[in-house]
């Protein structure tokens, strides 16, 4: 991410408008209510080693499909417990949750006006879930915003990554989902960021989003959109399902230059606890990590549950409670603590500062794009 420090004057910061949060928080580096005390004892087990880190630093899930596997509920307690699901307040709570980023992606063959339309019902409904939820939920827009959740003992919930298709091919509907509370955007599935890469309108579409604050993920993005994506964004970037293509030939995993190129831009590999991308058991995913970890270095690497996806899990990672398994697998194999609050917490705040560090420093430089894909695309 270029430095945008000198380009930052003193002004207030924007509003958010996800459920009028429109105060901005003072402390966005706001840290947990009590202080981190390293377990250093050598004859505690794993386990509890990784629940006390957990205590500190909960896990910022970059990928949760749970409005969409609502929407064929006719009733539900998330609150009590709902075991139709595999994401809960109980659940989410045992796996030392702070943090949920809600996809809105839709099923393949929606797109146009219906795009739109099912992507605007997907917000509403993600809404009315955290206000009947609010004893264990809290929305957040902000890097502040989620801490201040975390330390109120709420699960905050961040709206996206939502799909290319929901803006219409209009920089106006960006903004105005933006207003909603969409924070992250996927970069596929459409004309201007394509296996070909970005075209010119893709290319504004990205400087738009730096402007607003809301992150790119270019997790299925080609190698070229990729590439052109992490020049251009002054804001970090994030892949929200992919893991290391090397152990796993899967499309969606990246191959290890892309990892080291997403490394030094500092953007965000979130990896997918899925057996298809990942593999079928805790190892297999604790592998992924520490290849990523290798390759890109430990700030590039999160976590994505991909629960309520669809997809299927690796054994002993079933539901959002399971968290604990994986990173007691993880001190078993010598992760420093450090390396660990960076995994679950730490990264996934730092790229929210930066969106939002990004957002006001651009704000006072540039105003709302009018450009159209007709004018700049033909």
């Amino acid at each position: 991410m270029a430095d945008l420090q000198d380009d930052l004057r003193t002004a207030a910061p924007a509003a958010d408008e996800f459920d009028e949060l429109a105060e901005p928080y003072p402390d966005e580096g706001l840290g947990p209510t009590e202080p981190y005390e390293p377990v250093s004892d050598p004859d505690d087990a794993p386990m509890t080693r990784a629940r006390a880190i957990l205590a500190a630093h909960p896990v910022a899930d970059g990928y949760n499909g749970l409005p969409w596997a609502l929407k064929r509920l006719s009733w539900y307690d998330l609150q009590d417990g709902e075991s139709t699901v595999d994401t809960d307040v109980p659940r989410l709570r045992s796996g030392h949750v702070g943090a949920l980023f809600w996809s809105l992606h839709l099923p393949e063959g929606i797109d146009g006006d219906r795009a739109v339309g099912a992507t605007l019902e997907q917000l509403d409904l993600a809404k009315t879930i955290v206000r009947t939820c609010e004893e264990g939920l809290r929305p957040a827009c902000t890097a502040g915003q989620v801490a201040d959740a975390r330390n109120c003992g709420r699960v905050a919930v961040l709206l996206g990554p939502a799909g290319a298709p929901a803006l219409g091919d209009s920089l106006g509907i960006l903004r105005q989902l933006h207003l909603l509370g969409l924070r992250v955007l996927t970069l596929t599935g459409v004309s201007w960021a394509s296996d070909a890469g970005l075209t010119r309108f893709g290319e504004e579409v990205v400087r738009e989003m730096n402007r607003l604050g809301v992150i790119a993920d270019l997790s299925g993005a080609s190698a070229q959109t990729l590439r052109r994506a992490l020049s251009l964004s002054r804001a970090p970037v994030l892949c929200s399902r992919s893991a290391a293509r090397s152990l796993r030939p899967h499309p969606a995993n990246l191959p290890d230059d892309l990892l080291a190129e997403l490394g030094a831009a500092k953007g965000l590999c979130l990896v997918p606890l899925t057996a298809e991308q990942a593999g079928p058991t805790v190892r297999d995913v604790a592998d992924h990590l520490d290849h990523i970890r290798d390759v890109a270095g430990a700030h590039c690497v999160g976590l994505s549950g991909t629960y309520d996806s669809g997809a299927a899990h690796p054994r002993e990672l079933g539901d959002t409670s399971c968290y604990p398994r994986l990173i007691a697998e993880l001190l078993r194999r010598g992760w420093d603590e450090a390396d660990v609050a960076l995994l679950t917490w730490g990264n996934v705040q730092r790229v929210l500062r930066g969106a939002d560090f990004t957002a006001r420093a651009a704000q006072q430089r540039r105003e709302p794009s009018t450009a159209t894909i007709s004018e700049l695309d033909g």
